[in-house]
């Protein structure tokens, strides 16, 4: 019997949060972040697609993750036309359906300010930006055959806390492009939602990857003394997110940016 204001659906746990039998793609899926929600993914049952720039490490992440699920090595330069699109195809080929895009491959250039170069600040932003969207763009096929009427199919964005604030770092094309990834999360939830396709942006705060590396070098302490909870994240903070936005318990969320900055952003 239906309770008032509940529906039919189970509160359960493992009911809200199962991501099981879903496909994901995970773009820049073999290191950081990306090789984080990757794992967390396979481990809880979802076939998981990882693509990276350098095949030998992509191949040798896959190999790793598929011993505890099923993980597929797909090599690709998304900042690259042909290369984007020879993973789409891809993917067609191997898949006819997509539940999960999450969109993690990124690029930061740290330099001075009047020492800023041009090829530095298009290299983030072809790839942060411009690659972002045309890979979702080209995947929409895939995607709108995962939906189902109670079950949106996802698109998830790493963004960051640089996009939300402005830290004052020597960071320019990198905060600039992942300000321009949350309002395109926005406007994608939004165009999107009426096809049933949920789009998300999770904002983390610094964390230790290999990405961050310059900043911390240079900033730790200052970053540490920042931060309200004392600490900076580590990639394990991001999976908790990225499985409630992929499972029933995200699916009535669209168009949102989530920081995952220990509150740092709030300041």
């Amino acid at each position: 019997m239906e309770k008032a204001g509940y529906g039919e659906h189970s509160m359960k746990i493992e009911d809200l949060f199962s991501v099981k039998g879903k496909t994901a793609l995970v773009t820049g899926g073999s290191k950081g972040l990306g090789l984080t929600i990757a794992r967390c993914y396979v481990e809880n049952g979802v076939k998981v697609y990882i693509s990276s720039r350098k095949a030998d490490v992509c191949d040798r992440v896959a190999r790793e993750l598929s011993g505890f699920g099923t993980c597929i090595s797909l090599p690709a330069d998304l900042s690259r036309t042909e290369s984007r699109e020879a993973l789409v195809r891809e993917m067609m080929d191997r898949e006819e359906s997509l539940n999960i895009l999450v969109n993690n491959a990124g690029a930061a250039w740290g330099a001075y300010l009047e020492e800023y170069p041009e090829d530095g600040f298009d290299k983030v932003m072809t790839l942060n930006v411009k690659a972002m969207f045309m890979l979702t763009r080209d995947l929409l096929p895939l995607l709108q055959k995962a939906v189902r009427p109670d079950d949106p199919a996802r698109v998830i964005n790493i963004g960051s806390m640089e996009g939300i604030m402005v830290s004052g770092y020597e960071n320019y094309a990198y905060s600039i492009s992942k300000a321009a990834v949350h309002h395109m999360s926005k406007v994608l939830g939004v165009k999107l939602g009426a096809r049933g396709i949920t789009v998300n942006a999770i904002a983390p705060g610094y964390l230790e990857t290999k990405m961050t590396g310059w900043m911390l070098e240079m900033y730790r302490d200052e970053i540490v003394a920042n931060a309200p909870l004392g600490r900076l994240g580590i990639p394990s903070d991001i999976a908790g997110i990225a499985i409630y936005l992929a499972s029933r318990a995200g699916s009535y969320v669209n168009g949102a940016v989530i920081p995952v900055d220990g509150g740092t952003s709030a300041r």
